[in-house]
């Protein structure tokens, strides 16, 4: 199997034929909005796991009442 580049040089990669703005705008583009989507899951997951605690503390707190009054 025979690899040939499609680029001379790494200048000439980055120009990306001309077009290296588009380019180079659509990858930071992507980059970027995969990190906010990273970013926003890892808060919602730490309010998701707080909230899951404290119904998890308030429905043992309730059993425990329970228990204790019959």
């Amino acid at each position: 199997m025979n690899l040939s580049f499609q680029f001379a040089s790494l200048a000439e990669f980055l120009d990306m034929g001309g077009y290296a703005f588009y380019v180079w705008l659509s990858y930071g583009s992507a980059a970027v909005a995969l990190g906010l989507l990273i970013y926003n899951s890892a808060c919602k997951r730490k309010s998701v796991l707080a909230e899951i605690a404290k119904k998890q503390a308030r429905e043992t707190r309730l059993r425990q009442h329970r228990s204790q009054t019959q």
